[in-house]
């Protein structure tokens, strides 16, 4: 049935056992799909009937629909006109997994990161107000979500503005690991036992016997009925924002959810709609470990299983080494947003209950909760993927480095991540962190130096961050002993006099092997791992940059204010400037999706890569500045 829709309106001739067929036709799709290629398994199959819901009902793209983080954006995809490309997903120049406005006209607004759905459809509801334009705005946000501040400050102002505009709250009690908090307990308060149910058609049915006036005795007690659960459950909370609420409905009956949307659609002002999901539906493995199929690799599809690594991950490397320095320094505590299994702390969290905090999707506040327990004499160390520490730049500037408290960061997923794309590429936090006073920045090169860097972290005495890349680690053998590397100092792994590779955290093997590359063709290139962003070893730097005639620096980050930026400004200012300088990383663009292997290739971030850069830069002359023209020297 699949092959049938090209488009949305092709749904709105089906009826509803056609739907719900189309629904399990699209969630064994998904999962032959995503066990080929990895993706987001269990938030696609949760919302399911929610997305073919919301396409009969409204009219998209007219009416426009804004995914919440994006991950759950797969059965709408296949039936917006991707349906024959879905086999592409998240491989390089295929579809993305996120929604993305240049790929479909279907895709209202881009997202990746969490509880920006609100915020981005009010300015679209906004936007339709101003023009006049009748067009119905729906977002769609997980519960997970809703943890996140930027959610509610949209709520706040989408309650005070009044325009017309539809929020389905998707409730599976999960975001990526089970829902903590307050709210989410608020959320899940539902009064819909058996006992209380039976009780009420008794009443009813009781009440409707008696002649004349039971029935409207009966439309009366439902409507106190409806007051009565609105205080005890999330409907208060929505009502208080001046949202009308409606739920918690069930979100895999197409015909609930239909009949809700349609009522929702001739309401006027903001309207809350709650619908319960079952996170992984119809796929057991899924169902029984959504945390593990949140984000997946390659899977079996009869079994779930995924093939098991001999080499450690650099995100399991981190967890174990956390506890076991735990151990001896009860300081320590670990916090992470909503994350527990993704950086590792899942472990942490089991031996010390206690000394571990998750804060649900708040980056900002799991920052400024980390100065506060170091104002307190604690050593804090915030988990977070490189991308997501993003939101919280703010928060470290003023609430950690101002203060110079010893807050560790230990920023996984560092540098490209590959098939997820732009929204998760860890490339901009070298040159973010560098040039706040205070920060001290390093990247381990492989899982081993990893370790020690966590170890001078904790004895560390201000603001540290450390960074390290997604996937396993080298395979190099962990030392029993952990060792304190000395602040701002670098190592040099191999001389050489024709050129200099200074490489910083995954790329300096890279760099070593495109040392070996240029060393089978005569070249002889010497290996600098930098260790530290900052500060510098400007010392060892400034020796090598006069050995040899060309000095390399290697990152996968952004070059713009990077690790290259800052080597030639230490060189600068202590008068070591070198002969000439070539500077590898990200350039001024945004990284697609795809295979690392791939993206690193097409980036010249390889080792043949790096070496091909070597042999261009020495083989070309050295340009004197009255050979440039004159608006480059401008």
């Amino acid at each position: 049935m699949l092959q049938t829709i090209d488009s949305p309106a092709d749904l709105k001739r089906l009826s509803i056992k056609e739907l719900e067929a189309l629904a399990e036709e699209i969630r064994r799709v998904i999962i032959q799909t995503t066990a080929r290629t990895g993706g987001h398994v269990a938030p696609n199959l949760g919302v399911v009937e929610l997305t073919l819901a919301l396409h009969y009902v409204f009219d998209a793209p007219t009416d426009r629909i804004v995914w919440d983080v994006g991950h759950q954006c797969y059965t709408h995809k296949l039936v917006t006109g991707r349906r024959d490309r879905f086999h592409t997903l998240r491989q390089w120049q295929g579809i993305s997994g996120f929604p993305k406005r240049e790929e479909s006209r279907y895709d209202a607004f881009g997202a990746g990161h969490a509880s920006t759905s609100i915020s981005a459809a009010l300015g679209m509801a906004s936007a339709k107000y101003l023009k006049g334009c009748p067009s119905r705005i729906i977002a769609v946000i997980g519960d997970g979500s809703m943890t996140g501040g930027m959610a509610f400050e949209a709520l706040n102002h989408a309650g005070d503005l009044g325009r017309d505009l539809i929020v389905v709250l998707n409730d599976n009690e999960m975001s990526i690991s089970p829902n903590v908090g307050a709210l989410s307990s608020f959320l899940s308060r539902k009064l819909s036992s058996r006992a209380v149910m039976s009780f009420k058609r008794e009443v009813e049915n009781t009440l409707k016997a008696i002649p004349g006036v039971g029935s409207n005795i009966v439309q009366l007690l439902k409507k106190s009925e409806e007051s009565f659960l609105s205080f005890f459950t999330p409907g208060m909370l929505f009502q208080a924002l001046r949202f009308q609420y409606i739920g918690p409905i069930k979100g895999h009956r197409l015909d609930r959810l239909i009949e809700t949307f349609e009522t929702a659609k001739s309401l006027k002002g903001p309207v809350l709609i709650h619908v319960g999901t079952v996170k992984g539906k119809g796929y057991e493995p899924a169902e029984r470990d959504p945390a593990r199929f949140h984000g997946i690799g390659c899977f079996n599809p009869k079994t779930g299983e995924t093939s098991k690594e001999k080499i450690p991950s650099y995100t399991a490397v981190f967890g174990r080494c956390l506890t076991e320095l735990a151990e001896k320094d009860p300081r320590i505590v670990a916090i992470t947003a909503a994350m527990p299994q993704g950086t590792g702390l899942d472990l942490f969290a089991r031996v010390y209950p206690k000394r571990f905090f998750d804060v649900g999707i708040a980056e900002q506040h799991a920052v400024t909760f980390a100065a506060g327990l170091a104002a307190e004499g604690y050593r804090p160390v915030v988990a977070v993927y490189s991308t997501f520490l993003q939101r919280a730049y703010d928060q470290i500037v003023h609430d950690v480095c101002l203060q110079n408290l010893p807050v560790i960061f230990a920023m996984d997923r560092g540098g490209l991540v590959g098939e997820d794309g732009p929204t998760h590429h860890g490339v901009f936090d070298l040159a973010y962190l560098r040039h706040i006073p205070n920060m001290v920045v390093m990247a381990p090169k492989d899982e081993n130096e990893l370790r020690h860097m966590l170890q001078t972290a904790v004895l560390h005495q201000g603001p540290i961050a450390l960074r390290y890349p997604r996937g396993r680690g080298v395979g190099v053998p962990l030392d029993a002993e952990l060792q304190s590397i000395p602040i701002g100092t670098a190592e040099l792994l191999r001389e050489g006099k024709d050129v200099t590779l200074v490489a910083v955290g995954a790329m300096v093997p890279e760099a070593v092997a495109a040392a070996d590359i240029l060393a089978g063709e005569g070249t002889e290139a010497a290996v600098i791992n930098a260790r530290f962003v900052k500060p510098l070893d400007v010392h060892l730097l400034g020796q090598w940059a006069h050995k040899t005639s060309l000095l390399v620096t290697v990152e996968e980050s952004v070059r713009q204010g990077g690790f290259g930026s800052a080597v030639l400004e230490a060189l600068s200012e202590e008068g070591f400037l070198p002969r000439r300088v070539l500077r590898l990383g990200i350039p001024d663009a945004f990284v697609p999706h795809g295979h690392l292997k791939q993206l690193r290739r097409t980036l010249g971030l390889d080792a043949e890569g790096i070496a091909q850069s070597v042999r261009q830069a020495l083989a070309a002359a050295p340009r004197a500045i009255h050979d440039l023209p004159i608006r480059a020297v401008r």
